[in-house]
C-alpha cells in the first residue's frame, strides 16, 4: 500500500481501479520513404490533420453542453495551431523535400515548438508546451492509425492517473465512467485544475511520484478532502474509507435543507450566504442551493479561454445573462484577476521571475487602460439592468483605489455623453487580499462602499506560501494567528466606517470555521454554490454569543494546529449526528 499526498483541488471521496494516461513520448524514427511515396505521406497528413480537427471540433461541444460556453475555448488554441499554415507548411515541405514519414515530420515540428516554449522558463509557457505535445500525440496516433479512445471502451467506472494534463484533456473528461482526476504536476489554481474542478469530481493534483506507483487497473482510493491518493489499499483501510463515504452520504442527507430555509442562528442573527462564479452558467445551481445571490464573480475566465481578447459586447452578454439569471439578486463582479500564473505571463515578451508580486490584478488593469475601460463600460451596462457591484481585487495601494475609481468615473462620464443606458448608481468596493490592506483598512473605509477579504491571497502573502507548492503547502493555512488576526482588523474597520464587509476566500465554504467567521463579527460569507447547504446548517445550530467566545478563546492561541483543533472540536459538539462526515480540513 502507497499513500501519496497531494494538493486537493476538488472535494470528495472515491474508489475504483486506476486508468493511467500515456506517461512518456514515444521516439519517433527518422524513416525517409520512396519519392513515389511522398504524395501518399501528404495525403495521409492531410486526413490525420482532418480527423484530429473533427476530433477536437467533437471535444469542443461536448465540453460547451457539459460545462458552458467559456471552458469550451480552451479547443481553440488547439484548433488554431492545426490551422496555422506557419506550422504545418514546414511539416509538409518537410516531407517533400527530405522524404521523411508524415509522422516524423510532424514529431520534429511539434518537438520544436514545444521546446521553444518550454526554454521560456515560465510555468504558462511549458503549460502552452504540453498543449503543444498533446496535439502532437492526436497527430500521430491518426497517422499511425491507433486513434481509438480507449475511454470510450471503459464499462467500469475509473480515476484517471496522469504525469501531466492539459486543460484540453481535462476538459474532455466528460465520460460517464471517470469518477476521479489525480495527477504528478499542478496547483490548486492552475488553469487544468479550473477546468477539472468545474467536472464536479474529486481532484487531486501535485502528487510527484504518483505515476511511479500506479499501474493500469490498480485499485486506488482518491481523497479530495485531505489531498491524498492510496494505491493497493488493504483491507482495512479500505474499509475505514468505505466506512467515510457512507457517513459522508448520511451527511449530506441531513443537511438537504430547503433552499427558502434563510440562513438564521438560534438567537436570530442573518446570515447571508452568497456565491462565487466563474461562469452564468452556474447561477442556476447557486440558487436551487439556497444561495442569495452572487459575492464573487470571477471574470478573467473569459480571457483564460479566449485565443483573442474579448469585446465590449462579448463581455456585456456575460455580465447581463448573469444580471438577468439572478432575478434581483445582487451581483458583485470582480474586475479582471489576471497576472501572476494567468494569461499575461503568455503574452509578455519577458515573462517576470515572480509574477504573483509582479504585475497582476488591478495593477495590470491599470497599465492596460483600453482593456480596463471595455471591461467597466459593459460592467456599467449591464448594471441598468439589475442589482450589481463592481470590485477591485488586490488594492494595496491608496492610489491604486483612487485610480482605478476616477477611470471608473471618466467611463461613466464617457457612456452618459454617448446617451448609453447605465445604471444610476452602482457601488464599489475591494478586495481585501494583501497584509498592507488589511492595515490600512480603515483608512481605505472612506473611499469604498464595501470590502470583500479575500482570504486565498490574503493567506498566501501573509505566512510568504506559494499555495500550490506541495513541498510548502502544510504551512498555507487560514488558521494562522496572524490571519485571523488580519481577519479581525478588518471587520472592525468596517463596522467602525459602516462598510459592509464580506468573506468570499475557501474558508467560508469550509464549516471548521463557520462559527469563528460569525464571532468575528463577519454576516455575509460567499463560497461555492455546492457548500451553501452545510454551511448553513451549521448556522442554523448556533447561537452568536457562543461564536463569539469562541472567536476569543481562538484569538489567543499563537499555534495554527491547537486553532483548527478547537475549531474542530467545537464543530462536533453542535454537530454530533454528523462526526466523521465533514471534514474538509
Amino acid at each position: 500500500m502507497q499513500s501519496i499526498q497531494g494538493i486537493a483541488v476538488s472535494p470528495g471521496i472515491v474508489i475504483a481501479r486506476a486508468f493511467v494516461l500515456e506517461q512518456f513520448r514515444e521516439r519517433i524514427p527518422h524513416h525517409q520513404v520512396a519519392e513515389s511515396d511522398v504524395a501518399r505521406e501528404l495525403a495521409t497528413l492531410e486526413q490525420a490533420v482532418e480527423d484530429a480537427l473533427e476530433s477536437i471540433q467533437a471535444d469542443r461541444d461536448r465540453a460547451e453542453a457539459d460545462l458552458g460556453t467559456e471552458p469550451a475555448k480552451i479547443f481553440e488554441f488547439h484548433l488554431g495551431l492545426l490551422r496555422d499554415p506557419t506550422l504545418m507548411e514546414p511539416v509538409r515541405n518537410r516531407i517533400e523535400t527530405e522524404t521523411v514519414t508524415a509522422a516524423f515530420s510532424v514529431s520534429e515540428a511539434f518537438s520544436s515548438l514545444a521546446d521553444k516554449f518550454r526554454a521560456m522558463g515560465s510555468r504558462v509557457f511549458r503549460d502552452k508546451a504540453r498543449d503543444i505535445l498533446d496535439l502532437e500525440r492526436r497527430l500521430i496516433d491518426n497517422l499511425l492509425g491507433r486513434a481509438e479512445d480507449r475511454l470510450s471502451t471503459l464499462e467500469t467506472p475509473v480515476i484517471i492517473v496522469g504525469h501531466e494534463m492539459t486543460p484540453m484533456q481535462a476538459a474532455s473528461l466528460t465520460e460517464e465512467m471517470v469518477v476521479g482526476l489525480a495527477t504528478d504536476f499542478g496547483g490548486r489554481t492552475d488553469h487544468t485544475s479550473i477546468v477539472a474542478a468545474a467536472l464536479g469530481m474529486p481532484v487531486v493534483v501535485g502528487c510527484q511520484t504518483l505515476t511511479e506507483h500506479v499501474d493500469d487497473g490498480d485499485m486506488v482510493i482518491l481523497d479530495g478532502f485531505a489531498g491524498k491518493v492510496i494505491v493497493d489499499p488493504d483491507e482495512e483501510v479500505l474499509q475505514q474509507y468505505h466506512d467515510r463515504i457512507k457517513a459522508i452520504e448520511e451527511a449530506r442527507s441531513i443537511v438537504a435543507v430547503s433552499p427558502d430555509e434563510e440562513a438564521i442562528t438560534l438567537d436570530g442573527t442573518r446570515i447571508q450566504l452568497m456565491g462565487n462564479i466563474e461562469f452564468p452558467r452556474e447561477i442556476p445551481s447557486l440558487l436551487e442551493h439556497g444561495g442569495e445571490g452572487v459575492g464573487l464573480y470571477r471574470t478573467e475566465f473569459l480571457y483564460l479561454t479566449s485565443t483573442s481578447e474579448p469585446t465590449e459586447e462579448e463581455l456585456y452578454e456575460q455580465y447581463v445573462n448573469c444580471v438577468r439569471n439572478l432575478d434581483g439578486g445582487p451581483l458583485t463582479v470582480r474586475t479582471l484577476d489576471l497576472g501572476a500564473d494567468k494569461h499575461t505571463q503568455a503574452q509578455a515578451l519577458e515573462p517576470e521571475r515572480n509574477p504573483f508580486l509582479g504585475l497582476r490584478s488591478i495593477r495590470y488593469s491599470l497599465q492596460h487602460l483600453p482593456q480596463f475601460k471595455r471591461q467597466l463600460r459593459a460592467i456599467l451596462r449591464a448594471g441598468a439592468h439589475g442589482p450589481l457591484k463592481i470590485m477591485f481585487p488586490l488594492i494595496t495601494t491608496m492610489t491604486e483605489l483612487k485610480q482605478a475609481k476616477m477611470i471608473l468615473a471618466d467611463v461613466r462620464e464617457e457612456l452618459e455623453d454617448e446617451g448609453v443606458e447605465i445604471a444610476e448608481s452602482v457601488p464599489v468596493g475591494m478586495m481585501i487580499e494583501v497584509p498592507s490592506a488589511a492595515l490600512m483598512a480603515s483608512t481605505f473605509a472612506k473611499e469604498v462602499d464595501f470590502f470583500s477579504i479575500g482570504t486565498n491571497d490574503l493567506t498566501q502573502y501573509t505566512v510568504a506560501v506559494d499555495r500550490g507548492n506541495q513541498r510548502v503547502a502544510s504551512l498555507y493555512t487560514a488558521t494562522n494567528p496572524a490571519v485571523i488576526r488580519l481577519v479581525k482588523a478588518v471587520i472592525r474597520a468596517g463596522k467602525r466606517r459602516n462598510v459592509e464587509t464580506s468573506l468570499c476566500g475557501e474558508i467560508a465554504g469550509d464549516i471548521n470555521y463557520t462559527m469563528l467567521l460569525i464571532g468575528l463579527g463577519l454576516r455575509i460569507l460567499s463560497l461555492v454554490p455546492s457548500q451553501i447547504p452545510r454551511v448553513k446548517q451549521v448556522i442554523r445550530r448556533v447561537d452568536v454569543g457562543s461564536c463569539e467566545r469562541l472567536a476569543r478563546k481562538v484569538g489567543s492561541f499563537d499555534s495554527e494546529r491547537r486553532t483548527l483543533k478547537c475549531l474542530q472540536d467545537e464543530l462536533k459538539l453542535i454537530m454530533p449526528d454528523l462526526d466523521g462526515g465533514w471534514s474538509t480540513a
